[in-house]
């Protein structure tokens, strides 16, 4: 079956980096959404950073600058390298994935949570003052 798996999150003071990744497997219908959330107690998931199948990259205006979303070219794995990270960015960080067998043009713009249908578990990242 599909999934995401997350890895990369811990513990580290502002202005530190952070590397996260997400591996992908089991995928057998189009990517049309490939994006980053993240989710703080009592609040709902946000967009983080997003890729579009059009190749259209949206990030969060809190990260801009400071966030960079990738993937390799075969789609295995994505990133989100995090730099000059702030105590605000604490949160568990989520890989999600909207995937789905029609080859057409997704419609969506990949930015609300509720367009996805596959989510990886989760990697805290915390960011001490």
């Amino acid at each position: 079956q599909a999934k995401l798996v997350e890895s990369g999150g811990g513990s580290v003071q502002a202005g530190g980096s952070l590397r996260l990744s997400c591996a992908a497997s089991g995928f057998t219908g189009t990517r049309h959404c490939m994006g980053w959330f993240r989710r703080t107690p009592g609040n709902e998931r946000e967009a983080v950073a997003v890729i579009r199948s059009d190749g259209k990259i949206s990030y969060a205006d809190s990260v801009k600058g400071r966030f960079t979303i990738s993937q390799d070219d075969d789609k295995i794995t994505l990133y989100l390298q995090m730099d000059n990270l702030k105590p605000d960015d604490t949160a568990m960080y989520y890989c999600a994935a909207l995937a789905f067998a029609p080859v057409e043009i997704y419609g969506g713009q990949c930015l609300a949570p509720g367009e996805y249908n596959y989510w990886g578990q989760g990697t805290q990242v915390t960011v001490s003052s």
